[in-house]
This record gives structure tokens, sequence and C-alpha cells, in this order.
């Protein structure tokens, strides 16, 4: 008798299984989750469950010259409140996927890390109103558990509910929102200071304050819920059926097959980044100082790179998909960040330009940098891979964060923006040593669109031989009809990058997860 669980791989018989899973949601009632309405409201909810988390990210940024008054705060120990966020995620970027997948399951996961949020804004919030920095710190740790490991979980639901194309939107959808979160946050926690600044004054103020803005992360805790009640009526309208099934799989000792090219990609990755999110950090001060600027503008003017990333990344994605040549977009992503910082630092040229400048600059680097690791890397590596760049990421954001803390309160901005320079002449260093290797190599990283598309038919063909040796020889028997479906999402997903650029996939074998990179 012929084994139920084998699939014949002929090309009809998986458009077959494609194209019955299509009729299932086009034959779908309104109020199936099937249907177009209720993957509608999912993904609303998708969207609303990292707003509180970024919107509170960068709450001490947009106060930043009132926790330093209220609290009598040392710029070294400000930025303790993002570098104390960055130490739990050195480590939970590995074992993150890992508790969803094996521990919690998808809907406990995201309830427990959007639960961590809320209550880590809530102990920072308390600090603030008993003057206990410590403890405002202890709540930043906590906040930062929750909120990266909550990035995991929103994108894990983002691959259970789309694929296909709709993929690539719903993941540029997921970052345009948060980048809307943190914009509203620098837009509107100066007024809210100065409004509840007439019931309460100093340290008091502050803690109110940021309880007030608390409520955004409960609003994701909702969010989380009503997923919760989503994903179970899906999952009983499928009988399980299109459930991923898999785990995260990280494995550390693939380090030693990584080429070179990939440590430079990791290089630039710290390098650059630690040039963008430290200075948003401590950026409006310096603008208030060096611009003269009141503190509404600076905040607004700070929040420049976040408004230009909500727009430009999943335009300037599709321009690097099309076009291709990564290694080129990325070099000339971090010329433009150099010119925009020497703006800042030696011209008192209005800084409305160079902000919207690096707005782009960093939309495009994210575009063209990240897919680079899918191309270095097999796709049975990338998880670890992945892994790791978040993980030194992570590392590299702790420590400079703190040092640049140091450098402002005891040579000041100038000094600060000389430090930034200096770490993106090392990114444009790393970017020009890629060109190099790359040019001597098979030159993928720079192809263009088209030179790739035939590279990667040439490879799938070459796959395809493969794989029907193994067919050949009975290796393949006991694979599955829903394997092979997940094998299809695979690599859509895998391709994800290529189309936005600015969220962190991981992803091994047998279909994978995908994290989100501020």
């Amino acid at each position: 008798m012929e084994d139920p669980d084998r699939i014949d791989f002929e090309p009809s018989r998986r458009r077959q299984v494609l194209d019955d899973d299509q009729r299932s949601e086009n034959n779908a009632t309104c109020c199936s989750p099937a249907h177009i309405s209720s993957r509608a409201c999912a993904l609303l909810l998708m969207c609303i469950l990292g707003f509180g988390s970024y919107f509170c990210y960068d709450n001490p940024a947009a106060l930043q010259d009132y926790f330093k008054h209220d609290l009598q705060l040392t710029t070294t120990e400000f930025v303790y409140l993002y570098s104390w966020y960055s130490w739990p995620n050195v480590v939970l970027c590995f074992v993150g996927g890992f508790l969803i997948d094996r521990v919690f399951g998808i809907r406990l996961g995201t309830v427990i890390y959007s639960f961590l949020v809320v209550i880590g804004q809530l102990v920072f919030a308390l600090g603030g109103v008993l003057d206990k920095f410590w403890l405002m710190v202890v709540g930043r740790f906590i906040f930062g558990i929750g909120g990266e490991s909550l990035a995991v979980a929103q994108n894990n639901y983002a691959v259970l509910w789309f694929k296909g194309k709709e993929l690539n939107m719903v993941f540029g959808l997921q970052l345009s929102f948060a980048r809307v979160g943190s914009t509203v946050n620098f837009n509107v926690m100066e007024p809210l200071y100065n409004w509840v600044n007439h019931f309460y004054h100093g340290y008091t103020c502050l803690g109110v304050v940021l309880f007030i803005a608390a409520a955004t992360t409960i609003l994701s805790l909702v969010s989380a819920l009503g997923l919760t009640v989503l994903d179970k009526r899906r999952e009983r309208y499928l009988g399980g059926q299109n459930s991923t099934g898999t785990e995260e799989v990280v494995r550390i000792g693939d380090v030693r097959y990584f080429p070179v090219t990939f440590w430079m990609v990791a290089g630039i990755c710290v390098s650059y980044y630690l040039a963008i999110f430290p200075f948003i950090a401590l950026g409006k001060v310096f603008f208030m100082r060096k611009f003269e600027m009141p503190p509404q503008d600076a905040n607004f003017v700070n929040s420049l790179v976040f408004i230009i990333s909500a727009v430009a990344s999943p335009l300037l994605g599709l321009l690097v998909d099309k076009v291709g040549r990564n290694a080129f977009w990325v070099l000339i992503s971090i010329v433009s960040t150099l010119g925009c910082h020497a703006l800042l630092a030696f011209t008192f040229l209005n800084p409305y330009i160079a902000m919207v400048c690096m707005g782009v600059s960093y939309s495009m680097l994210a575009s063209a940098l990240w897919p680079m690791v899918a191309l270095i890397i097999p796709d049975h590596q990338l998880g670890t891979a992945y892994g790791i760049a978040q993980a030194v990421q992570n590392l590299g954001l702790a420590l400079v964060t703190m040092l640049a803390g140091v450098i402002v309160d005891k040579g000041g901005y100038l000094l600060l923006e000389m430090f930034f320079l200096g770490w993106l002449c090392v990114a444009l260093l790393i970017s020009v040593l890629i060109l190099i290797i790359d040019s001597n190599g098979d030159g993928l990283l720079n192809m263009s669109a088209k030179q790739r598309d035939a590279w990667e038919k040439q490879r799938d063909e070459q796959a395809e031989l493969e794989r029907e040796k193994l067919l050949a020889s009975g290796a393949m028997d006991d694979v599955s009809p829903q394997d092979l479906l997940q094998r299809s999402d695979f690599h859509i997903r895998n391709r994800y990058l290529s189309r936005i650029g600015a969220a962190l996939p991981a992803h091994c074998q047998k279909g994978q997860r995908y994290r989100a990179l501020r």
C-alpha cells in the first residue's frame, strides 16, 4: 500500500497543493480566519503589538534634558537607560525564538513578552516617582528582555498568517508602524511633560509622564490577547494544518565555517549603527545647545531619521531589489552618513538637511546590508549568522552608549561627533575591503539584479538535479506535503529582506522565524 505521507515532488503536484490552499482562502466566509477581513484585523493587531515597545524605548531620548535635571544625572548615568536595555539582548537574540517554539508557544510567548514590556515600563516609571535611579535601570533591563523578544513573536505571527508576496508587504508595514511609534514619542513626550508640570514638579512629574506613556504598552498587551483569540480561531479553522511546527535552531559551532565577508558585514553592522542609535539617544540636548533650538523643535529634528525611515525603507528596499549592487549601496550609504555627521560637527548649516540625508542613508544601508548575509551564508546556517550579528550589535551598543556618555561629560558634543565619525570611517574601510574581496571572488555581493537572477537560476537548476538524485535513491520518501509548503514559505521569507531591507530575519532548516532590528 502506498504511504499517504509520501509526496510526489513533480511540479504539477506541488502546484496542486498550493492551489488547494488558495481555493480554501477564496471560498472562506467573511467570519472565517482565512477571509481578508480577519487577516486585516490580525495585521492591525500585529502592528499595534510593537507600537508600545518602540514608543517607550526612546522615552529617555525625548526627555533627556528633564531626566538629567530632575534626577540630577550626568550624561554617563543617563545612557545607562540605553545600555542596560541592550545587555540582555546579547543573549536573547539566540534564545528568544527558541523559547517561543519549544517552551511557551507563539500565543503564550507573545503575551508573556508584552507583559514584561508593561512591567518594565511601570518599574521604570516608579523609579522616577520615587527618585530611585537604580530602580529605573532595573525597569529598563526588564523592558529590554520583553521588547526584543516581542519583536521575534511579532514576526512569527506574520509568518503564520501571511505567505507569498503578502509577507513582504506585512513586514514593511510592521517596520513602518514601529518607526511611527518612535516618531510619535519624540513629538508627544515634550508637550506631555509640560502639561503634567502644571500639577507635579521635578522627578515626580517625570515619573507621572512615564506612567502615562505606559498606557501604550498596555495597548500592546491588549493586542497580544486579541491575537491569541484570533490565532486560536485560525488554528481551529485550519485544523492545525497551517502551523509551522518548526523550531529555532542555532548552532554556535557553525561559526567556524563562516567566511571572512560575513564578519566584515557584522563589523559594518556594529560600526555603522553605533553612529546612529547612541547619537539619537543623546541628540536632543546636542541640537538645543549647538543650534539653540527649543526642546520641542530639537525633538522633532532628532526624530527625522525615524520619520524618513518609516517611508523610505520599503521604497529603497524595492530599489535595491530591482537594481542589485548591494555592496555599492552600502558604501554610498556610509559615505553619505559620514557627510551628515561632518555637517553637524563642523558647520552651523540648518540641521534638518543633515538629518533628512541621514534618514535616507540609514534606510538605504538597512535595505542593502542585511540581505547580504543571506547571500554569504547557506540557508541552514542563517539562524546562527543573524543571531551572531544581532548579539554583536547589542554588545557594541551597550558598551559604546556608555562610552558616549563619558565622552560628553568629559569633552563635550564636538568630541562625541568626532567619535561617531571615527566609527563611520571604520565602516567605510570595511565596505571597501568587501568590494575588493568580492570582486576577486564570485562577485555575488555586487551583482546587478539580472546577474543575480541568472546566478540563482543556475543554482536552483543544480539543486533540482541533486533533489532528483535523492528522490531516485528513496532518501526523501518520508517528506510530507506540509514539509514542502514550509520549504516554499521558507524561501519566500528568505527573500523578504531584499524587498524591504530593514527587519532582521533568522531562519534555518525547515522554516524559520524572523526578528525585527531597530
